[in-house]
């Protein structure tokens, strides 16, 4: 299957100079377009996970597909592998379907718009852009059912089809798709913010066009490739060697009680070329935690982690794709076969920054960081609200502890996407029938370390109407591990509160759990894993911290070996002698995993209040 690029114009591109100024301008009017894109999303888009949270993901690509800008690496390689058939100017791209694309989106609440931008009858350029809608149709609200045992319970697929055919929308198409959805508001609100989003940087492309010149555009976006493929190749040869280094986590379980599934991957160096190689990952899941993963968004994850670590001065593109071979088994948990489930993807795809991390520093642990907040959990509320009658359907995601790092703390509460934002508390009660009746900190629950990790969060519902809650989350059987010296992070836990006094604690992964007005639910997300020895870090921070609320007067003492007094001032002298006597019995190796798994397995519930996940056989 090809797709077949239609251009009115077949005269060739001719490669031009451009020097380092005009270079720069061009890049930084990208940079300023792609911002630009998700301005324009939040503005008019109507759902809290893409307008208040910002869980959708613009790019722009030269006349090749290959990212310029962006975040998750370029969605159009996938498109162009599978879609066959024609590709106009005017035309634009609708696809939801993970299989239909060689997972540039990785499951079906994920609609892709992509547009082609023409000039003067020549393919110059790509406008793409993803975003998350709370609802597609399926099994349950919010079509991502934690049991879900085949991708046809999640809603409906969208194979890679003309939105608009040479400027004209097919309505009867977008009339069909909202047909199957319990939100067509907010879905058509949102794809229509898409869209726009992808016409501003289609504009944006062709004002650089005119002003610079057609070929000086396409020679630019070439040197900016070039470039960042020379800057990535010099780090993968300083930093990355030729002997194997392999690492492995997990997650911890399917939503149906089977867990934990593992996740491996081997590092090494074969001339200029990194392989990242996932042989010894567990087998796929019967339940929905499979990712179908696309090897060029590993790619990308991986430059990105990359430059964050050993120099982040340097521009992130697709130019480097061809020094990375990815390799993942057919049928594993990472390249599941059709029609594997892929609704709860999210564990899976976060553990990849964790994994990424331990491999990049485990033969140079000072540049290593812990593990942290390697998820996007969501909580989905819906139902009919007993005043309007109308119904109400929330999906949020929930945020964490950042681990600890070479350069510093993680931060408290943080998503595990630098460019997601919280939905106010106020939004959620003027819109939803609920009260927000806490917020806050877990003082102790980053890891200990000279680094801290970040603190994970209790965010309190109270629920003013009767309702099902379901949730995804992960990190309750396994800990975040720390580095270095550094302690675990606290591990998630969800707890329910009825109205008659009775508590319920609350698988990691469920749904179509009912609700009543006045229940409440305690939604307790994990910390990040410390960095570096806690008995180091500076006694005055520390009690700086329990000032703050951030760490408790025992946690200090038990876990810095810092006395904090009443006033948080230092006792300097038990100080001393709690360190001395902690110092007796420090762990040792580089991660700190908190316990092996059959431990935790021995340990579960006793310690979570919940069932252990029974080892997949297969």
């Amino acid at each position: 299957m090809t797709a077949e690029i239609i251009q009115t114009n077949d005269a060739p591109f001719s490669q031009v100079e451009v020097d380092i100024i005009t270079l720069d301008i061009i890049e930084n009017a990208l940079r300023n377009a792609r911002e630009e894109m998700d301005a324009t999303l939040f503005r008019t888009a109507m759902s809290p996970g893409i307008r208040e949270q910002g869980d959708a993901f613009p790019l722009i690509a030269e006349r090749d597909g290959k990212m310029i800008v962006g975040q998750f690496g370029s969605f159009i390689d996938g498109f162009l592998k599978t879609y066959n058939g024609t590709i106009e100017d005017g035309d634009m791209f609708w696809l939801s379907d993970p299989y239909a694309c060689a997972g540039a989106v990785s499951h079906n609440n994920d609609w892709l718009i992509i547009k082609p931008v023409f000039l003067d009858g020549r393919l110059v350029s790509w406008a793409s852009m993803f975003g998350h809608q709370t609802d597609i149709g399926g099994k349950v609200p919010g079509s991502l059912p934690t049991d879900a045992t085949s991708v046809f319970e999640e809603g409906i697929r969208i194979p890679p089809i003309k939105l608009f055919k040479k400027g004209e929308l097919q309505e009867d198409i977008l009339t069909l798709v909202l047909h199957q959805v319990r939100m067509p508001e907010w879905c058509r609100a949102d794809l229509l913010a898409i869209i726009a989003s992808c016409r501003v940087a289609e504009k944006r492309v062709l004002e650089i066009c005119h002003r610079f010149g057609v070929d000086t555009y396409v020679s630019a976006t070439d040197n900016l490739l070039e470039r960042n493929k020379r800057a990535m190749g010099h780090l993968i040869q300083t930093a990355i060697g030729e002997d194997k280094v392999e690492f492995e986590d997990y997650v911890c379980d399917d939503g149906r009680g089977y867990g934990p599934y593992k996740m491996k991957c081997t590092m090494w160096r074969e001339g200029e070329k990194v392989i990242l190689d996932f042989d010894g990952t567990d087998p796929q899941a019967t339940g929905s935690i499979n990712f179908y993963l696309n090897e060029n968004m590993l790619k990308m994850f991986f430059g990105i982690y990359m430059i964050m670590v050993f120099d982040p001065q340097v521009l992130f593109n697709d130019g480097f794709y061809d020094l990375v071979e990815v390799r993942i088994p057919e049928g594993s948990l990472l390249k599941p076969k059709f029609p594997a489930a892929l609704s709860c993807r999210t564990h899976a795809l976060g553990r990849l920054f964790d994994l990424l991390g331990a491999l990049l520093g485990k033969k140079q642990p000072e540049f290593l960081s812990a593990a942290g907040f390697s998820s996007s959990p969501h909580l989905m509320f819906s139902g009919f609200d007993k005043d309007s009658g109308e119904w109400f359907q929330l999906f949020q995601i929930g945020f964490g502890g950042i681990p600890g790092r070479p350069f510093g703390d993680g931060p408290d509460g943080h998503s595990l996407w630098p460019g997601f934002t919280n939905v106010p508390n106020e939004f959620l009660e003027r819109y939803f029938p609920m009260r927000i009746t806490e917020y806050t900190s877990i003082p102790d629950s980053g890891g200990a370390g000279l680094n801290r990790g970040g603190n994970g969060i209790l965010m309190t519902y109270e629920f003013l109407s009767d309702g099902i809650i379901a949730i995804h989350d992960d990190r309750w059987f396994t800990y975040p591990w720390g580095v270095n010296g550094g302690a675990p992070g606290q591990r998630s836990k969800k707890v329910l509160r009825r109205t008659d006094g009775s508590e319920e604690i609350l698988p990691a992964k469920c749904d179509n759990i009912e609700v009543h007005e006045g229940d409440q639910l305690d939604y307790i997300t994990w910390g990040g894993g410390g960095w570096g020895n806690p008995l180091e870090r500076d006694p005055a921070l520390v009690a700086k911290e329990v000032k703050q609320g951030l760490v408790s007067f025992d946690g200090a003492f038990e876990n810095y070996g810092v006395m904090v007094m009443d006033d948080y001032s230092v006792d300097l002298a038990a100080t001393e002698a709690q360190r001395a006597d902690l110092a007796k019995n420090r762990p040792e190796g580089i991660f700190n995993y908190g316990a092996d798994i059959e431990t935790l397995r021995a340990n579960c519930l006793a310690e979570t209040g919940l069932e252990p996940p029974v080892q997949p056989k297969w």
